[in-house]
């Protein structure tokens, strides 16, 4: 009697054309519209920290940005003896799309005669801002949409001197670039010529490599060579040389927001005059959901792994003790 060959017969699977398309219309690309109306209803967080000396129009830059009196200051309000933390909120709403803004502004930054470990206070706020989702993310029983009070964006105010970063700048931004996504600004930008303007810039960016600080875009993470391209040209402007103002002026039979002066109108979104829109562009309409995943999936992560390591290496320890 023949032996029956019990191997089993090789099956030849060809491998799918990924490229090719359905024959006839499925709807795949109806998914961007489900998703356009989903965030439409929900609406979504977005928080921003805005560090800086006093006197420097953090306040004024972000109603500009928002085009609404998201923080109201007195104009006699006293100088914090130390370095406090304020958050307003505020929902931004334009064509049906809800944004719950949050700005946390940090009255006492960089006023002080000695200003050693004033970041401290900042540093704590974003680490509580971490745990707080965490201990919302490890519950057993979750929300379904867990509130977000993470800092997306940190705007970091440069005083216009117009000569090198300042030690406290460098370890500030050292210390916050490990922990969030930092963008620099020149602050008044209008107080120093063009010239002036490009010899600090270069300047800044020079002192940014040469101490190894990290800020957004962080070129490490740039995903493709497209991404990488277009991150490239925003890392040539930065930092941002930016004007605020609320005022509104006409200009050519057109309304504009800018700052009156003896020398003419300087308008705060022409990239003629200064570099508002682009930071503008960066912060909302290009850039706002980049910072937003980075934030979860960089900055927050590693938080969340420090974290949970510290929690289970104890017991670790304990077990192999007594084994």
């Amino acid at each position: 009697m023949e032996e029956q060959n019990l191997a089993r017969p090789k099956l030849e699977v060809a491998e799918p054309d990924i490229s090719q398309e359905p024959i006839g219309y499925v709807g795949i690309d109806s998914v961007l519209d489900q998703m356009r109306r989903k965030a439409m209803k929900n609406g979504f967080e977005f928080n921003i920290m805005v560090v800086g000396q006093s006197g420097l129009g953090k306040s004024t830059l972000v109603n500009t940005l928002f085009k609404s009196k998201v923080i109201r200051k007195s104009p006699d309000a006293a100088i914090p003896k130390t370095v406090e933390l304020n958050a307003v909120s505020q929902v931004v709403e334009e064509r049906g799309m809800e944004m719950r803004l949050t700005v946390i502004d940090t009255p006492g930054f960089g006023d002080q005669i000695n200003n050693q470990n004033c970041w401290d206070p900042i540093i704590k706020y974003i680490h509580e801002q971490y745990e707080k989702y965490l201990r919302e993310e490890i519950l057993i029983n979750r929300k379904r949409r867990i509130p977000d009070s993470r800092i997306h964006s940190c705007i970091y105010f440069i005083p216009p001197t117009g000569h090198w970063l300042r030690p406290l700048d460098l370890e500030f931004m050292k210390r916050l670039g490990r922990i969030v996504n930092v963008v620099p600004v020149i602050a008044k930008a209008d107080t120093l010529t063009l010239e002036e303007r490009e010899e600090f810039k270069q300047r800044i960016r020079k002192d940014l490599q040469t101490h190894g600080i990290s800020v957004y875009p962080q070129p490490e993470l740039d995903e493709d060579s497209a991404e990488a391209l277009m991150n490239d040209k925003i890392r040539e402007k930065i930092p941002f040389a930016v004007v605020g103002t609320d005022e509104e002026h006409q200009v050519n039979g057109r309304k504009v927001f800018g700052r009156k002066t003896k020398w003419g109108i300087i308008e705060v979104e022409n990239t003629a005059h200064c570099e508002f829109a682009n930071l503008r562009d960066l912060l909302i309409r290009s850039n706002l959901q980049d910072l937003k995943d980075i934030t979860h999936n960089i900055h927050y992560e590693t938080y969340r792994v420090s974290r949970l390591n510290e929690k289970f290496q104890p017991s670790q320890t304990k077990e192999l003790g007594v084994l």
